[in-house]
């Protein structure tokens, strides 16, 4: 396929848009709040972004979807969505009656693994899974080039396994707002580690700012909660590597800008691998936070049938 390949990143917040050329190239990128709570608001809001951006264009383009949630197959509603009331809706439906085309959608992990592995740190990987740290924990797997959903549309859901290796720090066991409770999500979130140091501190402090203090060596109550959110990290793709074995693991959302992890977490990750020794690779995102619009233009690399990535 050689035209013009658009990409919309819908989150929470807001609804990034961006345009690759056949080789790549973001030809325009900008971002518009999403409507929240309006379903309706939200479909108008992405049709509008795309007509502009094709006039920017002076062209008709594919148009790719990442999305939080994903979809049920066979009935085509969304499902397990932070973004509430794109739950149980026919999303894919409905995005293509406003745009009048085909359009594929994935979930904003899947899309950001799809990115990493097409052009980004896991190039050339057979197997790339591809990590999403930040409000939420998810993830999304590529293997051979060839983005990995299975039947159920959930592949990749790792943030809602439980945290293994339990120790007494881990407990009692934080409830999900997926309604279970000892998510992986419910440990390694930023929400979740700042909503930990508070409760322990009593200081409430954003991710970055306890990582500062721990690195500045003049806090050990920092330290400490730094120290546990690795270990925690450490055992949770601990396990990804014995199930998957992946090549790379590429870590993307607000969280993967620490550069201690790349450093600390492999030193860590050892203890629960089930090998005498330990090749995978950890690495930051190559394209950043365009990966996920990136990889949701990337969803049109293939001719495999409209709405599939």
């Amino acid at each position: 396929m050689t035209q013009t390949r658009i990409g919309v990143d819908l989150g929470g917040t807001k609804i990034e848009i961006a345009a690759l050329s056949p080789e790549g190239e973001i030809l325009l990128r900008w971002r518009e709040a999403t409507p929240r709570g309006d379903y309706a608001a939200t479909l108008a809001r992405i049709g509008q972004m795309v007509r502009t951006a094709e006039q920017q264009l002076g062209a008709s383009a594919t148009v790719g979807v990442a999305t939080p949630g994903a979809l049920t197959p066979g009935s085509g509603l969304m499902k397990n969505a932070n973004s509430t009331w794109l739950n149980h809706m026919p999303l894919a439906l409905d995005l293509q009656r406003e745009l009048e085309r085909p359009v594929r959608i994935s979930n904003d992990a899947n899309c950001f693994a799809l990115s990493e592995a097409r052009d980004g740190a896991g190039r050339g990987a057979r197997v790339v899974f591809g990590v999403i740290l930040g409000t939420g924990v998810g993830a999304g797997i590529v293997v051979e080039g060839q983005l990995l959903q299975g039947p159920n549309g959930i592949a990749g859901e790792w943030g809602h396994n439980p945290l293994p290796w339990l120790q007494a720090a881990d407990l009692p066991l934080p409830r999900c707002y997926c309604g279970r409770a000892g998510c992986i999500e419910t440990y390694i979130s930023g929400p979740a580690w700042s909503a930990a140091y508070l409760a322990q501190q009593g200081v409430a402090l954003e991710c970055a700012q306890i990582a500062e203090l721990a690195d500045s060596g003049v806090c050990q109550a920092a330290a400490a909660s730094l120290d546990l959110y690795l270990d925690r990290l450490a055992r949770a793709l601990a396990g990804v590597i014995n199930l998957l074995d992946p090549d790379i693991i590429v870590l993307g959302g607000g969280l993967s800008k620490m550069a201690c992890l790349y450093s600390r977490i492999p030193e860590r990750w050892g203890a629960h691998v089930f090998s005498d020794c330990v090749v995978t690779q950890l690495m930051p995102p190559l394209h950043g936070d365009s990966s996920g619009v990136r990889g949701a233009a990337w969803l049109w690399d293939r001719e495999d049938g409209p709405g599939r990535p």
